[in-house]
């Protein structure tokens, strides 16, 4: 058996292929870095008189419920007829200075026919201005 002991080097750290990688970083990151320099403008801007805000415009509401009747501002129509709801829409129209926005509440379950009646009577009544009401959906 041969016992005798070995002489081991030490082992050697060699930190010269560790400072090239740095190095590579470093020269990566100078390269992708973006450097931007602004320029000062000498630009006049330009001045504004503030308005009032703009009153909201008078809203008719017209509710359509699933079974085909019509509510206007929260009144109950007994008439379901497109010329009712021409009298009333000009009725409602004729309370407010400007003109007013009509606002169409329309049951998921409402007829297209009940929605089409109440844009019908809108133009016949000289009101150009529709909107429709939703309701946010909620994720299932």
């Amino acid at each position: 058996m041969n016992f005798r002991h070995r002489d081991r080097d030490e082992p050697e750290i060699n930190l010269i292929p560790f400072i090239d990688i740095l190095l590579v970083v470093l020269i990566f990151l100078v390269l992708t870095t973006t450097y931007q320099r602004f320029k000062e403008l000498q630009i006049t801007l330009p001045a504004a008189n503030a308005e009032a805000p703009q009153p909201k415009p008078q809203e008719i509401v017209v509710a359509v419920a699933h079974d085909g009747r019509y509510a206007i501002n929260g009144q109950v129509l007994e008439v379901a007829s497109v010329e009712a709801l021409v009298r009333l829409l000009r009725e409602a129209a004729s309370a407010s200075t400007a003109s007013p926005v009509v606002v169409i509440n329309a049951d998921a379950a409402a007829t297209h026919q009940s929605v089409i009646n109440v844009m019908d009577a809108a133009r016949r009544s000289g009101l150009s201005q529709i909107t429709f009401a939703t309701t946010a959906a909620t994720a299932p």
